[in-house]
């Protein structure tokens, strides 16, 4: 996988202005999607055979434009049922698709995996996905992951994962909104600076909010064994799993 130097540089190329203003605002997150892709390059360099992936939360095609680089074995579902987002995806990752690498679902995530074969996924992947989800609705979809996964299959996810400690997760995210002011009114894109701030109401509401012990927890209860918590850069983190093998 390439470095991040490289990294971006590739994908200004690809995903042009979508890519680079998401690396302004927030660059921890395309850091994150970057992760992603190096976590799921090293689980296909000690799995031999060609490897189904499922991508939650395509979006605008970052972090499946991480993982289509990371390895020449994936062959990669990406769910996103935002449809304004995903057919920007296909506008640039249309040249995977066609060669048949790459196919879009535009179900929800719940909806999406539970039509998916029970134990027949190598990798699911996503980045920025899970938090937005309810408490609730998380827990389902964590519950049919494992299931679709193939024992010894790996759950990659880069997202954020809230700090237990409440006083200074709420430091970090001062800091955070400082820097989202900072960049977008210098862009004089206030019309961005005001969706940001209005999801990080969401993401920060306590029926969103993924605090790290709650959302490990939460994966061993499902079933998952080595689970490892990496790469914290301020409330995001890559979180990789494995569901138990035979």
């Amino acid at each position: 996988m390439t470095d991040k130097a490289q990294f971006d540089a590739m994908f200004s190329g690809v995903i042009g202005q979508d890519y680079e203003l998401l690396n302004l605002i927030c660059p921890l997150a395309t850091q994150m999607s970057r992760l992603v892709g190096v976590a799921a390059s090293d689980y296909a360099a000690q799995t031999p055979g060609n490897l189904n992936v499922v991508e939650l939360g395509g979006g605008t095609g970052i972090t499946t434009l991480a993982l289509l680089t990371a390895s020449d074995k994936f062959t990669i579902l990406s769910i996103d049922n935002e449809p304004v987002m995903q057919d920007q995806a296909k506008k640039h990752l249309h040249n995977w698709a066609a060669q048949g690498k790459l196919a879009f679902c535009g179900d929800d995530a719940l909806t999406a995996l539970t039509n998916i074969a029970t134990g027949s996924v190598d990798i699911v992947a996503s980045a920025y996905t899970l938090h937005n989800f309810l408490d609730t609705y998380r827990e389902q979809v964590i519950q049919q992951i494992f299931r679709i996964l193939k024992p010894g299959g790996q759950f990659i996810n880069g997202d954020r994962y809230g700090l237990d400690d409440v006083s200074q997760h709420t430091l970090t995210i001062q800091h955070e909104v400082c820097g989202y002011f900072k960049v977008l009114t210098q862009l004089n894109k206030l019309d961005v600076l005001e969706h940001w701030i209005v999801h990080l109401f969401s993401d920060e509401s306590e029926n969103h909010v993924m605090r790290e012990t709650v959302a490990l927890n939460q994966l061993r209860d499902a079933g998952f064994s080595n689970i490892t918590l990496t790469n914290r850069l301020e409330v995001n983190a890559l979180v990789t799993v494995t569901k138990p093998g035979l």
